[in-house]
């Protein structure tokens, strides 16, 4: 996982906590590390809402731009169930090996 994404570890949590978010993880370049361009690489998310708490569309919207103002970039967020239920397995079996949990 990147530097940028692992200093930050507390103040995801916390938004993890105030969004309802079970399980947060990091995929692509940002949990690779080695490829990932402080200056301009977006950062990308696998994110799973604890139902009982949050479960709508306006809590994935938030939720993500909160995560783009903490962390200054731009994010991709991806739902892991969609990503899960996709007929691409072959995207979701990318996604999911290369996932490092950072909440949940």
């Amino acid at each position: 996982m990147h530097a940028h994404i692992s200093e930050r570890r507390g103040d995801l949590a916390a938004l993890c906590r105030r969004y309802g978010v079970a399980r947060l993880e990091v995929f692509g370049s940002a949990a690779r590390g080695e490829d990932f361009n402080p200056a301009r690489s977006d950062a990308d998310f696998l994110v799973t809402f604890d139902p009982v708490k949050r479960n709508d569309l306006a809590a994935f919207f938030d939720f993500k731009e909160a995560l783009e103002a903490l962390l200054g970039r731009p994010v991709d967020l991806l739902e892991r169930g969609a990503i899960e239920a996709s007929r691409t397995t072959s995207a979701a079996a990318a996604y999911s090996s290369e996932a490092e949990a950072v909440y949940g």
